[in-house]
């Protein structure tokens, strides 16, 4: 999924009224699971001007980024820390740990060839799903719209569950980073 999409399915499991740890850390739990690849690609074709091309085509398959991914991305890991935060009965972990999960659990079904090793370190094995978020071979014309679908109707909800400006303003800035560019996708290719 978009990483929008997964910020938007966080906090609407996780994130509570009144609540702004809780909701805070619903968000990072939401967030972890993908932010290293922001850093680390970010870093390479802001900075270093590399070619997105490397970064998505080699440097993402690399031994050393496939190794973060595996640690922030474990079921394995997340689990026993969402075990922890069970345990001592925290609130904010048990949003943090259990977002990150529902990221993971999200993404397990919709990564065709870009999966990560979510049983690691039991595992290093990596599910190849028939089905993609993006790629179009694998069925994303069918997953896509009903990932931004759902999306939109989890933001009205959210739209209800807080008040504040604050939140709407992420909301509504969560609504148009999953939705925008889909539209503007199927804008520019219905022509």
């Amino acid at each position: 999924m978009n990483t929008p999409a997964h910020l938007i399915f966080g906090l609407a499991a996780f994130g509570k009224r009144d609540a702004a740890v809780v909701t805070a850390a619903a968000f990072a739990g939401a967030l972890i699971p993908d932010l290293s690849l922001y850093l680390l690609a970010g870093f390479h074709l802001v900075v270093l001007g590399t070619d997105p091309q490397v970064v998505f085509g080699e440097l993402y398959f690399s031994d050393l980024w496939q190794t973060i991914f595996k640690i922030d991305n474990s079921a394995v890991l997340w689990g026993i820390a969402l075990a922890v935060a069970g345990w001592f009965r925290s609130g904010w972990g048990i949003a943090l740990c259990g977002a990150a999960l529902l990221h993971i659990g999200l993404d397990f079904p919709l990564h065709h060839d870009d999966g990560r090793a979510h049983f690691w370190p039991l595992s290093n094995w990596v599910f190849e799903s028939p089905v993609s978020y993006w790629d179009r071979n694998h069925y994303a014309s069918i997953v896509a719209p009903l990932e931004i679908a759902v999306s939109l109707i989890l933001c009205a909800v959210l739209w209800r569950r807080f008040q504040g400006w604050l939140m709407r303003g992420l909301i509504v800035a969560l609504a148009l980073g999953e939705a925008a560019p889909g539209l503007i996708w199927m804008f520019v290719f219905s022509g």
